[in-house]
Protein backbone atom coordinates (compact mmCIF):
# COMPACT_ATOMS: atom_id res chain seq x y z
CA UNK A 1 0.00 0.00 0.00
CA UNK A 2 2.85 2.38 0.59
CA UNK A 3 4.20 2.19 -2.91
CA UNK A 4 0.67 2.93 -4.48
CA UNK A 5 -0.05 5.44 -2.45
CA UNK A 6 3.54 7.37 -3.29
CA UNK A 7 2.76 6.62 -6.55
CA UNK A 8 -0.24 8.17 -6.51
CA UNK A 9 0.71 11.36 -4.93
CA UNK A 10 3.84 11.29 -7.09
CA UNK A 11 1.62 11.29 -9.90
CA UNK A 12 -0.90 13.95 -8.81
CA UNK A 13 2.63 16.28 -8.05
CA UNK A 14 3.09 15.70 -11.45
CA UNK A 15 -0.05 16.28 -13.22
CA UNK A 16 -0.30 19.47 -11.26
CA UNK A 17 2.93 20.83 -12.26
CA UNK A 18 3.22 20.14 -15.66
CA UNK A 19 -0.24 21.95 -15.92
CA UNK A 20 0.98 24.98 -13.81
CA UNK A 21 3.38 25.46 -16.75
CA UNK A 22 1.52 26.56 -18.94
CA UNK A 23 -0.98 28.48 -16.47
CA UNK A 24 -0.75 31.81 -15.91
CA UNK A 25 -0.26 33.28 -12.53
CA UNK A 26 -3.77 35.19 -12.73
CA UNK A 27 -5.73 32.53 -13.47
CA UNK A 28 -4.13 29.92 -10.82
CA UNK A 29 -4.83 32.70 -8.36
CA UNK A 30 -8.13 32.51 -8.67
CA UNK A 31 -8.64 29.25 -7.82
CA UNK A 32 -8.07 27.73 -4.27
CA UNK A 33 -5.03 24.98 -3.84
CA UNK A 34 -6.15 21.71 -3.82
CA UNK A 35 -5.24 20.07 -0.78
CA UNK A 36 -2.22 17.60 -0.90
CA UNK A 37 -3.81 13.93 -1.00
CA UNK A 38 -3.85 13.24 2.20
CA UNK A 39 -4.10 9.23 4.07
CA UNK A 40 -4.53 10.51 6.64
CA UNK A 41 -6.00 7.78 9.30
CA UNK A 42 -10.02 8.20 9.04
CA UNK A 43 -11.45 5.91 11.16
CA UNK A 44 -14.22 6.91 12.49
CA UNK A 45 -14.75 6.94 16.67
CA UNK A 46 -16.03 3.27 18.24
CA UNK A 47 -19.44 4.85 18.76
CA UNK A 48 -22.60 4.72 17.62
CA UNK A 49 -23.14 6.78 14.11
CA UNK A 50 -25.37 9.05 16.14
CA UNK A 51 -22.45 10.04 18.44
CA UNK A 52 -20.24 9.75 15.40
CA UNK A 53 -22.26 12.39 13.59
CA UNK A 54 -21.57 15.11 15.87
CA UNK A 55 -17.52 14.41 16.86
CA UNK A 56 -16.37 17.48 15.10
CA UNK A 57 -13.10 16.76 15.62
CA UNK A 58 -13.67 14.00 13.54
CA UNK A 59 -15.18 15.79 10.94
CA UNK A 60 -12.25 18.64 11.19
CA UNK A 61 -10.12 15.71 9.95
CA UNK A 62 -12.24 14.56 7.25
CA UNK A 63 -12.90 18.09 5.67
CA UNK A 64 -9.61 18.39 5.53
CA UNK A 65 -9.60 16.00 2.34
CA UNK A 66 -11.57 18.73 0.31
CA UNK A 67 -10.38 21.47 -1.80
CA UNK A 68 -13.13 23.90 -1.06
CA UNK A 69 -14.20 27.32 -2.53
CA UNK A 70 -13.91 30.04 -0.11
CA UNK A 71 -16.29 31.80 -3.32
CA UNK A 72 -19.58 30.68 -1.74
CA UNK A 73 -20.97 28.60 1.23
CA UNK A 74 -22.34 25.44 -1.03
CA UNK A 75 -25.24 23.93 0.04
CA UNK A 76 -26.01 22.21 -3.03
CA UNK A 77 -24.16 19.09 -3.22
CA UNK A 78 -26.66 17.55 -4.93
CA UNK A 79 -25.67 18.05 -8.29
CA UNK A 80 -22.48 16.18 -8.06
CA UNK A 81 -19.84 14.99 -5.17
CA UNK A 82 -17.02 17.08 -4.93
CA UNK A 83 -13.87 13.94 -5.01
CA UNK A 84 -11.89 14.07 -1.75
CA UNK A 85 -8.13 14.63 -1.92
CA UNK A 86 -7.09 11.10 -1.98
CA UNK A 87 -9.79 10.24 -4.38
CA UNK A 88 -8.33 13.00 -6.75
CA UNK A 89 -4.80 12.56 -6.61
CA UNK A 90 -6.36 8.69 -7.96
CA UNK A 91 -8.45 10.29 -11.01
CA UNK A 92 -5.37 12.77 -12.16
CA UNK A 93 -2.82 9.34 -11.85
CA UNK A 94 -5.27 7.58 -13.95
CA UNK A 95 -5.95 10.23 -16.58
CA UNK A 96 -1.99 10.16 -17.14
CA UNK A 97 -1.55 6.73 -17.34
CA UNK A 98 -4.38 6.44 -20.27
CA UNK A 99 -3.39 9.19 -22.07
CA UNK A 100 0.17 7.40 -21.54
CA UNK A 101 -0.48 3.96 -22.45
CA UNK A 102 -3.35 4.90 -24.85
CA UNK A 103 -4.96 2.64 -26.80
CA UNK A 104 -1.77 -0.58 -25.81
CA UNK A 105 -3.31 0.27 -22.04
CA UNK A 106 -7.47 0.68 -23.36
CA UNK A 107 -7.09 -2.87 -25.59
CA UNK A 108 -5.29 -4.65 -23.52
CA UNK A 109 -5.46 -4.10 -19.47
CA UNK A 110 -8.42 -1.75 -19.16
CA UNK A 111 -11.17 -4.23 -19.64
CA UNK A 112 -10.06 -6.41 -16.67
CA UNK A 113 -9.82 -3.30 -14.54
CA UNK A 114 -13.39 -2.09 -15.65
CA UNK A 115 -14.68 -5.76 -14.62
CA UNK A 116 -12.98 -5.30 -11.20
CA UNK A 117 -14.77 -2.06 -10.69
CA UNK A 118 -18.12 -3.53 -11.66
CA UNK A 119 -17.70 -6.16 -9.12
CA UNK A 120 -16.54 -4.27 -6.52
CA UNK A 121 -20.12 -1.54 -7.52
CA UNK A 122 -21.82 -4.87 -6.84
CA UNK A 123 -20.80 -6.03 -3.51
CA UNK A 124 -21.42 -2.62 -2.31
CA UNK A 125 -24.98 -2.65 -3.77
CA UNK A 126 -25.53 -6.81 -2.85
CA UNK A 127 -25.65 -7.57 -6.13
CA UNK A 128 -24.24 -9.84 -8.56
CA UNK A 129 -21.45 -8.46 -10.89
CA UNK A 130 -23.71 -9.93 -13.71
CA UNK A 131 -26.41 -7.58 -13.05
CA UNK A 132 -25.04 -3.83 -13.33
CA UNK A 133 -23.94 -2.32 -16.31
CA UNK A 134 -21.93 0.67 -15.76
CA UNK A 135 -23.12 4.45 -17.37
CA UNK A 136 -22.38 7.79 -17.82
CA UNK A 137 -25.31 8.64 -15.28
CA UNK A 138 -28.66 7.81 -13.74
CA UNK A 139 -30.49 9.73 -16.54
CA UNK A 140 -28.53 6.95 -19.09
CA UNK A 141 -29.52 4.23 -17.27
CA UNK A 142 -32.94 5.11 -16.51
CA UNK A 143 -33.70 5.95 -19.88
CA UNK A 144 -32.48 3.04 -21.31
CA UNK A 145 -34.40 1.14 -18.90
CA UNK A 146 -38.33 2.81 -19.42
CA UNK A 147 -37.20 3.39 -23.61
CA UNK A 148 -35.97 -0.29 -24.28
CA UNK A 149 -38.85 -1.83 -21.59
CA UNK A 150 -41.29 -3.70 -24.08
CA UNK A 151 -44.15 -5.53 -22.21
CA UNK A 152 -46.26 -1.79 -22.40
CA UNK A 153 -49.01 -2.55 -25.36
CA UNK A 154 -51.69 -0.27 -26.96
CA UNK A 155 -54.20 0.91 -24.25
CA UNK A 156 -52.08 0.12 -21.33
CA UNK A 157 -50.73 2.73 -18.71
CA UNK A 158 -47.63 4.18 -17.24
CA UNK A 159 -47.64 6.00 -14.13
CA UNK A 160 -45.12 8.20 -12.33
CA UNK A 161 -45.61 10.76 -9.32
CA UNK A 162 -45.49 14.79 -9.48
CA UNK A 163 -41.86 14.74 -7.31
CA UNK A 164 -40.45 12.35 -10.31
CA UNK A 165 -37.12 14.23 -12.12
CA UNK A 166 -38.59 15.02 -14.72
CA UNK A 167 -36.51 14.03 -17.43
CA UNK A 168 -37.74 10.48 -16.31
CA UNK A 169 -41.40 11.89 -16.81
CA UNK A 170 -40.31 12.77 -20.58
CA UNK A 171 -39.18 9.03 -21.31
CA UNK A 172 -42.11 7.88 -19.58
CA UNK A 173 -43.98 10.01 -21.70
CA UNK A 174 -42.24 9.25 -24.83
CA UNK A 175 -42.85 5.59 -24.02
CA UNK A 176 -46.40 5.73 -23.87
CA UNK A 177 -46.88 7.85 -27.27
CA UNK A 178 -44.94 5.49 -29.06
CA UNK A 179 -47.12 2.33 -27.84
CA UNK A 180 -50.64 3.89 -27.60
CA UNK A 181 -50.89 3.86 -23.62
CA UNK A 182 -52.40 6.22 -21.12
CA UNK A 183 -50.26 8.09 -18.72
CA UNK A 184 -51.42 8.78 -15.01
CA UNK A 185 -49.71 10.91 -12.99
CA UNK A 186 -50.12 11.56 -9.07
CA UNK A 187 -49.88 13.90 -6.91
CA UNK A 188 -47.78 12.99 -3.60
CA UNK A 189 -49.53 14.60 0.00
CA UNK A 190 -47.65 17.62 1.31
CA UNK A 191 -46.41 16.94 4.57
CA UNK A 192 -45.73 13.84 3.50
CA UNK A 193 -45.95 10.91 5.89
CA UNK A 194 -45.06 6.64 5.11
CA UNK A 195 -49.18 5.87 5.50
CA UNK A 196 -50.04 8.69 3.00
CA UNK A 197 -47.04 7.81 0.31
CA UNK A 198 -48.26 4.79 0.32
CA UNK A 199 -51.99 4.79 0.00
CA UNK A 200 -51.34 7.40 -2.57
CA UNK A 201 -49.85 5.01 -4.87
CA UNK A 202 -52.22 2.11 -4.24
CA UNK A 203 -55.19 4.46 -4.71
CA UNK A 204 -53.70 5.15 -7.81
CA UNK A 205 -52.70 1.56 -9.19
CA UNK A 206 -56.34 0.66 -8.12
CA UNK A 207 -57.82 3.34 -10.00
CA UNK A 208 -55.56 2.44 -13.09
CA UNK A 209 -55.92 -1.44 -13.40
CA UNK A 210 -54.34 -1.44 -16.69
CA UNK A 211 -51.07 0.02 -14.92
CA UNK A 212 -47.91 -1.89 -16.74
CA UNK A 213 -44.65 0.44 -15.82
CA UNK A 214 -43.97 2.30 -12.79
CA UNK A 215 -41.43 4.90 -11.91
CA UNK A 216 -40.57 5.63 -8.29
CA UNK A 217 -38.15 7.75 -7.03
CA UNK A 218 -35.97 6.51 -3.99
CA UNK A 219 -34.41 9.56 -2.65
CA UNK A 220 -35.99 12.33 -4.37
CA UNK A 221 -34.31 15.21 -6.00
CA UNK A 222 -36.98 17.82 -5.64
CA UNK A 223 -37.51 17.90 -1.50
CA UNK A 224 -35.45 15.15 -0.70
CA UNK A 225 -38.28 13.10 0.39
CA UNK A 226 -37.31 9.27 0.69
CA UNK A 227 -40.31 7.02 -0.85
CA UNK A 228 -40.93 3.42 1.14
CA UNK A 229 -40.10 2.08 -2.47
CA UNK A 230 -39.82 -1.62 -0.86
CA UNK A 231 -43.75 -1.57 0.34
CA UNK A 232 -44.79 0.36 -3.06
CA UNK A 233 -43.01 -2.32 -5.18
CA UNK A 234 -44.90 -5.39 -3.55
CA UNK A 235 -48.38 -3.35 -4.63
CA UNK A 236 -47.33 -2.82 -7.76
CA UNK A 237 -45.90 -6.83 -8.22
CA UNK A 238 -49.28 -7.82 -7.04
CA UNK A 239 -50.63 -6.01 -9.81
CA UNK A 240 -47.94 -7.54 -12.00
CA UNK A 241 -46.91 -4.05 -12.26
CA UNK A 242 -43.05 -3.71 -13.17
CA UNK A 243 -40.98 -1.09 -11.13
CA UNK A 244 -38.53 0.85 -12.53
CA UNK A 245 -36.39 2.78 -9.78
CA UNK A 246 -34.69 6.11 -10.26
CA UNK A 247 -31.87 5.82 -7.16
CA UNK A 248 -29.83 8.40 -8.52
CA UNK A 249 -29.30 10.16 -5.30
CA UNK A 250 -29.71 7.13 -3.18
CA UNK A 251 -26.31 5.07 -3.08
CA UNK A 252 -23.61 7.14 -0.51
CA UNK A 253 -26.55 9.59 0.74
CA UNK A 254 -28.11 6.68 2.35
CA UNK A 255 -27.43 3.20 3.48
CA UNK A 256 -29.30 0.88 0.72
CA UNK A 257 -28.59 -2.72 -0.51
CA UNK A 258 -30.73 -2.70 -3.81
CA UNK A 259 -32.55 -6.37 -3.45
CA UNK A 260 -34.14 -4.71 -0.66
CA UNK A 261 -35.78 -1.82 -3.04
CA UNK A 262 -37.86 -5.47 -4.43
CA UNK A 263 -37.89 -3.92 -8.04
CA UNK A 264 -36.04 -5.45 -11.15
CA UNK A 265 -34.73 -2.19 -12.72
CA UNK A 266 -32.60 0.70 -10.47
CA UNK A 267 -30.91 3.21 -12.10
CA UNK A 268 -27.87 4.52 -9.58
CA UNK A 269 -25.67 7.24 -10.16
CA UNK A 270 -21.91 7.10 -8.55
CA UNK A 271 -21.00 10.73 -8.63
CA UNK A 272 -23.20 11.99 -6.52
CA UNK A 273 -22.63 10.78 -3.26
CA UNK A 274 -20.14 8.60 -3.76
CA UNK A 275 -17.62 10.79 -4.70
CA UNK A 276 -16.23 9.24 -7.88
CA UNK A 277 -15.53 11.47 -10.53
CA UNK A 278 -18.74 12.94 -12.40
CA UNK A 279 -19.89 10.02 -16.09
CA UNK A 280 -20.58 7.25 -13.49
CA UNK A 281 -23.28 5.61 -12.74
CA UNK A 282 -25.27 2.03 -13.45
CA UNK A 283 -28.07 0.36 -14.39
CA UNK A 284 -29.24 -2.41 -12.60
CA UNK A 285 -31.90 -4.86 -14.17
CA UNK A 286 -32.40 -8.29 -11.85
CA UNK A 287 -31.25 -11.58 -12.84
CA UNK A 288 -34.52 -13.33 -14.81
CA UNK A 289 -35.87 -9.82 -15.56
CA UNK A 290 -33.36 -9.19 -18.88
CA UNK A 291 -36.20 -10.06 -20.92
CA UNK A 292 -38.16 -7.29 -20.48
CA UNK A 293 -36.07 -4.70 -21.94
CA UNK A 294 -34.79 -4.73 -25.26
CA UNK A 295 -31.19 -4.81 -26.44
CA UNK A 296 -29.91 -0.96 -27.33
CA UNK A 297 -30.15 0.00 -30.81
CA UNK A 298 -27.86 -1.63 -32.98
CA UNK A 299 -25.98 -3.41 -30.26
CA UNK A 300 -25.68 -7.22 -30.78
CA UNK A 301 -24.33 -8.26 -27.57
CA UNK A 302 -26.01 -11.22 -26.17
CA UNK A 303 -29.21 -11.50 -25.06
CA UNK A 304 -28.75 -12.79 -21.98
CA UNK A 305 -26.27 -10.33 -20.91
CA UNK A 306 -27.05 -7.08 -19.66
CA UNK A 307 -24.40 -5.66 -21.24
CA UNK A 308 -26.29 -5.78 -24.12
CA UNK A 309 -28.80 -3.53 -23.07
CA UNK A 310 -26.52 -0.10 -22.80
CA UNK A 311 -24.21 0.57 -25.46
CA UNK A 312 -22.24 3.56 -24.17
CA UNK A 313 -19.31 3.08 -26.89
CA UNK A 314 -15.73 4.38 -25.49
CA UNK A 315 -15.71 5.48 -22.20
CA UNK A 316 -14.10 7.82 -19.89
CA UNK A 317 -11.65 5.05 -19.04
CA UNK A 318 -9.99 6.82 -15.38
CA UNK A 319 -13.50 7.79 -14.69
CA UNK A 320 -14.08 3.84 -14.26
CA UNK A 321 -10.48 2.90 -12.85
CA UNK A 322 -11.36 5.59 -9.96
CA UNK A 323 -14.33 4.33 -8.68
CA UNK A 324 -12.59 1.75 -6.76
CA UNK A 325 -10.95 4.49 -4.80
CA UNK A 326 -14.11 6.20 -4.20
CA UNK A 327 -15.34 3.85 -2.62
CA UNK A 328 -11.95 3.12 -0.44
CA UNK A 329 -12.64 6.38 1.10
CA UNK A 330 -16.15 6.23 1.79
CA UNK A 331 -15.89 2.74 3.45
CA UNK A 332 -12.85 4.16 5.49
CA UNK A 333 -16.04 6.41 7.14
CA UNK A 334 -18.85 4.07 6.97
CA UNK A 335 -22.03 4.61 4.70
CA UNK A 336 -23.86 4.72 8.12
CA UNK A 337 -21.51 7.39 9.87
CA UNK A 338 -21.90 9.33 6.40
CA UNK A 339 -25.84 9.05 6.56
CA UNK A 340 -25.67 10.17 10.29
CA UNK A 341 -23.54 13.62 9.56
CA UNK A 342 -25.61 14.02 6.65
CA UNK A 343 -28.36 13.98 8.70
CA UNK A 344 -27.65 15.77 11.46
CA UNK A 345 -26.18 18.81 9.01
CA UNK A 346 -30.05 18.66 7.92
CA UNK A 347 -31.66 18.63 10.85
CA UNK A 348 -29.21 21.56 12.17
CA UNK A 349 -30.95 23.85 9.81
CA UNK A 350 -33.95 22.59 9.64
CA UNK A 351 -35.36 22.32 13.22
CA UNK A 352 -34.71 26.10 13.65
CA UNK A 353 -36.19 26.85 10.27
CA UNK A 354 -39.14 24.99 11.36
CA UNK A 355 -39.86 27.65 13.97
CA UNK A 356 -39.59 30.30 11.65
CA UNK A 357 -42.79 31.95 10.86
CA UNK A 358 -43.72 31.94 6.82
CA UNK A 359 -40.80 28.76 6.46
CA UNK A 360 -42.39 26.00 5.42
CA UNK A 361 -40.24 22.61 5.30
CA UNK A 362 -41.33 20.30 2.45
CA UNK A 363 -39.85 17.16 4.06
CA UNK A 364 -40.93 15.41 7.23
CA UNK A 365 -38.27 14.61 9.68
CA UNK A 366 -39.53 10.85 10.08
CA UNK A 367 -35.76 9.18 10.03
CA UNK A 368 -36.83 6.78 7.56
CA UNK A 369 -37.72 9.03 4.77
CA UNK A 370 -35.50 11.78 4.28
CA UNK A 371 -31.48 11.87 4.14
CA UNK A 372 -29.01 15.20 3.49
CA UNK A 373 -31.61 16.70 0.93
CA UNK A 374 -34.39 19.08 2.32
CA UNK A 375 -36.67 21.67 0.67
CA UNK A 376 -38.34 25.02 1.71
CA UNK A 377 -40.79 27.43 0.38
CA UNK A 378 -41.66 30.62 2.11
CA UNK A 379 -45.28 30.37 2.61
CA UNK A 380 -47.74 30.95 0.05
CA UNK A 381 -44.94 31.74 -3.03
CA UNK A 382 -44.69 28.81 -4.98
CA UNK A 383 -44.27 30.24 -8.08
CA UNK A 384 -40.95 29.98 -10.36
CA UNK A 385 -40.23 33.64 -9.65
CA UNK A 386 -40.35 33.35 -6.02
CA UNK A 387 -38.11 30.78 -5.76
CA UNK A 388 -35.34 31.74 -8.06
CA UNK A 389 -35.55 35.12 -6.82
CA UNK A 390 -34.89 33.54 -3.28
CA UNK A 391 -31.83 31.28 -4.58
CA UNK A 392 -30.48 35.03 -5.91
CA UNK A 393 -31.24 36.30 -2.21
CA UNK A 394 -29.34 33.60 -0.75
CA UNK A 395 -26.29 34.21 -2.73
CA UNK A 396 -25.92 37.57 -3.29
CA UNK A 397 -26.55 38.77 -0.16
CA UNK A 398 -25.79 36.23 2.24
CA UNK A 399 -22.86 34.21 0.26
CA UNK A 400 -25.03 30.82 0.61
CA UNK A 401 -25.26 28.89 -2.36
CA UNK A 402 -28.32 27.04 -2.88
CA UNK A 403 -31.20 25.73 -5.94
CA UNK A 404 -34.34 26.29 -7.13
CA UNK A 405 -36.48 22.99 -7.85
CA UNK A 406 -40.26 23.09 -9.60
CA UNK A 407 -43.01 20.52 -10.78
CA UNK A 408 -43.91 19.78 -7.92
CA UNK A 409 -48.07 20.09 -7.33
CA UNK A 410 -48.11 22.37 -4.81
CA UNK A 411 -45.54 24.76 -6.31
CA UNK A 412 -41.61 25.17 -6.69
CA UNK A 413 -39.55 24.91 -3.67
CA UNK A 414 -35.57 26.03 -2.82
CA UNK A 415 -33.34 22.88 -2.42
CA UNK A 416 -30.70 22.51 0.14
CA UNK A 417 -28.28 19.46 0.12
CA UNK A 418 -25.23 19.87 3.17
CA UNK A 419 -22.21 17.25 1.97
CA UNK A 420 -19.46 16.04 4.22
CA UNK A 421 -17.22 19.13 3.72
CA UNK A 422 -20.10 21.64 5.27
CA UNK A 423 -19.82 22.11 9.07
CA UNK A 424 -22.71 23.51 11.75
CA UNK A 425 -21.63 26.71 10.83
CA UNK A 426 -22.88 26.43 7.21
CA UNK A 427 -26.12 25.16 8.15
CA UNK A 428 -26.44 27.83 11.02
CA UNK A 429 -25.65 30.43 8.68
CA UNK A 430 -28.21 29.06 6.10
CA UNK A 431 -30.87 29.78 9.34
CA UNK A 432 -29.67 33.39 9.73
CA UNK A 433 -30.63 34.05 6.43
CA UNK A 434 -34.02 32.61 6.10
CA UNK A 435 -34.97 34.82 9.32
CA UNK A 436 -34.02 37.94 7.25
CA UNK A 437 -35.63 36.93 4.34
CA UNK A 438 -39.08 35.74 6.22
CA UNK A 439 -39.42 38.54 7.80
CA UNK A 440 -39.02 41.12 5.16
Amino acid sequence: MTSRRHFLRQASLASAASLALGTPVAALDAFPTPPEPRHADLTPPDAPPRVVAQDETYWQRVTKQYAITDRTTNLEAGFFGMMPAPVLAAFHANIDRVNRESSWFARREYPALLQAARARVATALGVAPTELAFARNATEALQALIGQYNRLRSGDTVMYADLDYTAMQWSMNALAERQGAAVVKLDLPEPASREAIVAAYASALDAHPRTRLLLLTHCNNKTGLIHPVREIAALARARDVDVVVDAAHSFGQVPLAVPDFGADFVGLNLHKWVGAPVGAAVMYIREGALERIDRAHGDEGPLDRIDSRLHTGTTHFATSLTIPDALDFQDQIGVANKAARLRYLRDRWVGPAREVRGVDILTPDDPELVGAITSFRLRGQGSREANQAIVRTLHDEFGIFTVWRNGIARGDCVRVTPALYNTPADADKLVAALRVIAAR
